[in-house]
């Protein structure tokens, strides 16, 4: 199985689980900074060098040896599953991605066929019923992970526990968990922990919202998304993600979490 997700930087300075619509874009080009002293040229996710990843083959022996030894600090980021489901469906079902194509090809048309689902134009408009759509959107994205059909459920909205849990099961140990929501603390207490070939000022660092003006903006408040049988679907899929990381399941509208993260309850937990 190994570290499926990881990325370390080149210094080996510091190690992180990716959790795929949790500030991965923004973490990755801190990383990758930190080393060279300069941001990558484009989105990091395609990047081929300057930063180890697990998809390359290359750097797998290194991760791999890192992270059993625990060599280097290792953290992850996660986040309010209500605006992370949420940002998946206007993101990679409603938009047009980098590509300049629809995400994984003919997933958008199955759903418009299967489920009912309306995306909008290829502009971008707002002209359909985004709450309508967005229900019937959990109702596949529930299908995909308890039945695994019509196909098997997808990084971006499969729970942040399942991708969590890959680093710990096979070996690793989380030094830091920390939120998106408030992301300039949790980032700043890694960088703390560390030491970069190069220093990182937070406050001058861009936020890389790779997924930002792919499609339609959000029309409505959270809260709106969601009624009793949609937060009954939510909690089905991802109970552990808000149990875990510390998140308000009874009310849509807050994203803040309302504890705080115990990695010992995380590691007992997500390493069985």
């Amino acid at each position: 199985m190994g570290f499926p997700g990881t990325w370390m930087t080149e210094s080996e300075s510091v190690v992180y689980r990716v959790v795929p619509k949790c500030a991965c874009s923004t973490i990755g080009q801190i990383m990758f900074y930190s080393d060279h002293g300069r941001f990558f040229d484009g989105d990091i996710h395609d990047s081929k060098a300057g930063l180890h990843k697990w998809s390359q083959d290359e750097s797998q022996q290194l991760i791999e040896r890192n992270v059993q030894a625990h060599k280097s600090y290792a953290f992850t980021c996660v986040r309010n599953p209500y605006t992370r489901v949420l940002s998946s469906f206007f993101d990679k079902i409603c938009g047009i991605q980098r590509n300049g194509r629809r995400y994984r090809g003919n997933l958008v048309p199955l759903l418009i066929q299967k489920y009912g689902i309306e995306v909008g134009g290829e502009d971008g408009k707002q002209d359909f019923d985004q709450i309508k759509s967005f229900r019937r959107f959990l109702l596949f994205t529930r299908d995909t992970i308890r039945w695994r059909r019509p196909m098997e459920p997808d990084i971006h909205w499969s729970a942040m526990a399942g991708h969590v849990s890959t680093f710990i099961v096979n070996g690793g140990r989380y030094d830091n968990i920390f939120w998106t929501e408030k992301f300039n603390d949790g980032m700043q207490s890694v960088l703390d922990a560390i030491e970069t070939p190069n220093t990182v000022d937070l406050a001058n660092i861009p936020r890389f919202n790779e997924s930002e003006g792919h499609g339609p903006k959000r029309a409505h408040p959270v809260e709106d998304y969601f009624d009793d049988l949609s937060m009954h679907l939510v909690k089905e899929i991802y109970h552990r993600d808000f149990e875990l990381f510390k998140y308000d399941f009874d009310n849509p509208g807050n994203k803040m979490p309302i504890g705080e993260i115990d990695l010992d309850e995380v590691h007992a937990k997500l390493g069985e």
